[in-house]
C-alpha cells in the first residue's frame, strides 16, 4: 500500500460514517451468516444491506462489491478471512455491533470502516493490510 491510512477514534456519535450503508461480510460460511444476522438484529443493524463476499470476489474493489444488491453472496461458502466492512452507519451503531459480536463470542474478525482511500482497494488488498496491523498490534503486546 503506498497510500497512508490514518486512524480515527470511534466514538458512540450518531455521526455516519464513509460511504453507502452497507456492510460488507467477508469469511462467512451459509450457518455462520445465519449467526451473524441474528448478531445484526441484536444491534439494530437487521435492515442494513450485506454483501456476502464470495472466495472469488477477492480481486474486486469495494466501492464495486458496494453497488452490489442487498444479499449478494447469501448461502454461498468464503475461505477469505472473516471480516466485517462497514459503511454508512453511526459510529454508535458499529460500537453496538462490535461488543455484541465480542459477548456472543464470535471467533476473531478484522473490522475495517470503508473511507475514500479504502474503497479503491479490493477486498484482498484491504484484507492483508488488516491481517498485518493485527499481527504488529500482537508483537507489541
Amino acid at each position: 500500500m503506498t497510500e497512508k491510512t490514518t486512524f480515527e477514534k470511534v466514538t458512540r456519535s450518531e455521526k455516519l460514517l464513509y460511504g453507502p450503508r452497507r456492510l460488507l461480510l467477508c469469511g462467512f460460511g451459509a450457518e455462520a451468516q445465519n449467526k451473524l444476522n441474528a448478531v445484526l438484529g441484536m444491534a439494530g443493524l437487521a435492515e442494513v444491506p450485506k454483501i456476502w463476499v464470495a472466495t472469488e470476489q477477492g480481486a474486486m474493489a469495494l466501492a464495486d462489491l458496494l453497488e452490489l444488491p442487498d444479499g449478494s453472496g447469501t448461502g454461498g461458502a468464503s475461505v477469505l478471512p472473516r471480516a466485517i466492512i462497514v459503511a454508512g452507519v453511526t459510529e454508535a451503531q458499529l460500537i453496538s455491533l462490535m461488543t455484541i459480536c465480542k459477548k456472543s463470542g464470535m471467533q476473531e474478525t478484522l473490522w475495517a470502516v470503508l473511507t475514500p482511500v479504502s474503497e479503491k482497494w479490493t477486498v484482498q488488498q484491504l484484507l492483508t493490510e488488516l491481517i498485518r496491523e493485527r499481527e504488529a498490534l500482537h508483537k507489541k503486546s
